[in-house]
């Protein structure tokens, strides 16, 4: 299990991250979202202990976390944390990389080892090429098979996909968060992408300005968001002010009805392929909802909520 207590961290005489609190389980997977900015980064470093804490305690098991101070070679040896530059050797092969930390005692074994990683993150056909020759995607692709290679208890992943295409993104989450599930290696992800969260992720930590605005099951904080701000790090969302009550309801939780007080006026319709993403006013508040059909502007639509409240 990973515990935080309460640490508090800063580059200058700003505080970054203030008294930060929370636990994973072995075997689970945690996304960090938040705004830029708000210290995702810096707490994945902490944890794997690149940085020393000003204040606070970070555990793995029973083992306390330390930084520079402590480590001649800062890292804990039983993480592995995979930044955003990769941190590739240009001049060797694919295979060569993410073979670094294997044994060359069992030639054997290793390179059954890095082809089945290879095949992980799909790049068997590059095992060969020399990775300066590799574009921004393959070269992340590269570095995902390369943390995974000792099979870490904790391993931490900042913006993994951000730079792989779109049409391989979502088959390569797929086979990374089921190999990861498989081998119980605990995981946390900081993440600007909602389907990294909503499809893999366990648990959610809301980041806002370096503390913790909301932490929870993953569902739970979808469907229940305590502000605005972490309703829409999913994606659009409404803040509708209805009588006295504030809520915030995601476009697909609205739909067309004949009989409803709540009327809009659109004013935009953008096609999403199996969708139309409709811009109206209510009482002067833009409301986004979802339409199988496009909408002319100034149309008035009756609209009701399709979530309990």
């Amino acid at each position: 299990m990973l515990k935080v207590s309460n640490i508090s961290f800063s580059y200058t005489s700003d505080p970054l991250l203030k008294k930060m609190s929370f636990s994973l389980a072995k075997g689970s997977f945690l996304a960090l979202i938040g705004e830029s900015g708000c210290g995702k980064s810096t707490l994945l470093k902490l944890i794997y202990g690149l940085h020393d804490l000003e204040l606070g305690s970070i555990f793995w098991n029973d083992d306390s976390v330390l930084g520079p101070k402590f480590n001649l070679v800062p890292g804990m040896p039983y993480m592995k944390y995979l930044a955003q530059d990769f941190d590739l050797m240009p001049y060797v092969t694919v295979a060569e990389n993410v073979g670094k930390f294997l044994s060359n005692f069992y030639p054997e074994e290793k390179e059954r080892r890095v082809n089945e990683l290879l095949e992980v993150v799909e790049m068997t056909g590059f095992a060969n090429t020399k990775a300066q020759l590799l574009s921004g995607g393959q070269m992340q692709r590269v570095a995902l098979a390369k943390v995974l290679a000792l099979e870490p208890e904790l391993l931490l992943l900042d913006e993994p996909f951000s730079h792989i295409d779109n049409f391989l993104k979502n088959s390569l989450r797929r086979k990374i968060f089921k190999y990861l599930k498989k081998k119980e290696i605990t995981c946390i992800i900081a993440t600007h992408d909602t389907n990294d969260v909503l499809s893999f992720c366990d648990e959610v930590l809301v980041m806002k300005e370096g503390e913790i605005i909301d932490i929870g099951q993953t569902e739970e904080i979808y469907r229940y968001p305590s502000s605005f701000y972490s309703a829409s790090l999913f994606g659009e969302v409404n803040e509708i002010k209805w009588e006295e009550n504030e809520l915030f309801v995601y476009p697909h939780q609205l739909e067309m009805s004949l009989n409803s007080t709540f009327e809009v006026e659109v004013k935009e319709s953008y096609f999403k392929g199996d969708k139309y993403l409709i811009e109206s006013v209510f009482n002067n508040q833009i409301v986004f909802f979802e339409s199988k059909y496009n909408i002319e502007r100034n149309t008035k639509i009756g609209l009701k909520i399709k979530i309990d409240l």
